[in-house]
């Protein structure tokens, strides 16, 4: 997905985070809904939506997937630590790990490791598979550690706004 510049928080009114507020919990409630809450009228609100994803506040529209229903039952965090920290490696694992379908979340960190990852797959092998795939046979990848979560405890894609 690419990154769009996005408008700066402090352009942002509360009637624009009363509305992504509303958004972050259902994005598929009704416009006159979010308008009688927020104190507006449907077409302002309408605007500001329209308005907050041309700037690229908004990002997507999306399902929340729970991966068991779809029998993705293995959710993995993985530490990956690349051997050099070039711009070119860097970049290079990125691509790769930005189009591997297993890969829900990439982040690009600091501290000691390069990457971490949350990896969801539907059994053991098939993480073995990945993991060989993107870490063990990637001569980019000097080390991975493999957390494999006990229970989804919290998950989400909520921004606390101010």
């Amino acid at each position: 997905m690419a990154k769009k510049a996005a408008a700066p928080a402090s352009g942002l009114d509360r009637y624009d985070r009363a509305i992504l507020e509303i958004l972050q919990r259902d994005n598929k409630t009704p416009q006159r809904a979010i308008a009688e809450a927020v104190n507006l009228s449907t077409a302002a609100v309408q605007r500001r939506i329209a308005a907050m994803e041309k700037s690229g506040v908004i990002v997507a529209n999306v399902a929340v997937v729970d991966p068991e229903a779809v029998a993705a039952t293995i959710t993995a965090i993985v530490e990956v630590k690349l051997k050099d920290e070039r711009a070119a490696t860097a970049g290079h694992a990125k691509a790769l790990f930005s189009k591997a379908p297993e890969v829900q979340q990439c982040f690009y960190v600091t501290g000691g490791i390069s990457f971490v990852l949350v990896i969801v797959a539907p059994d053991m092998p098939a993480y073995e598979a990945l993991t060989r795939r993107l870490f063990s046979e990637n001569e980019l990848v000097m080390d991975f550690r493999s957390l494999i979560a006990l229970d989804r405890v919290k998950t989400g894609t909520a921004i606390a706004l101010p």
